[in-house]
């Protein structure tokens, strides 16, 4: 059984046990999390997509923990002008553990 959630304007296809890194959550570690919009559910070779969430669906998440992503680096510069600049980013992530899907 899996389900496709999104969060973070992204999507993820998760199912029981499984460990992912999303963006960061307004929640502590060791809290549960829900997340509602899940998007399509599989169980038993029978598939629900919703249109566009699966209105009775849901996955359950404990949060793991809170850590920065890696370090992406963007370099900026003007041929000819002396100019450059480097700037670096580092994504605040959460990471979450799925405990279940529910229908």
């Amino acid at each position: 059984m899996y389900a496709v959630l999104e969060t973070g304007s992204k999507q993820y296809r998760v199912s029981a046990g499984d460990t992912l890194e999303i963006e960061r959550l307004e929640v502590e570690a060791g809290q549960p999390v829900t997340f509602d919009r899940v998007l399509l559910v599989s169980q038993d070779d029978k598939v629900t997509v919703g249109s566009p969430t699966v209105t009775s669906a849901s996955v359950v998440a404990d949060v793991v923990e809170h850590k920065r992503g890696e370090k992406k680096v963007t370099f900026k510069m003007r041929r000819r002008k002396g100019y450059h600049k480097t700037i670096g980013h580092r994504q605040e992530l959460t990471v979450v553990k799925i405990k279940e899907i529910k229908l």
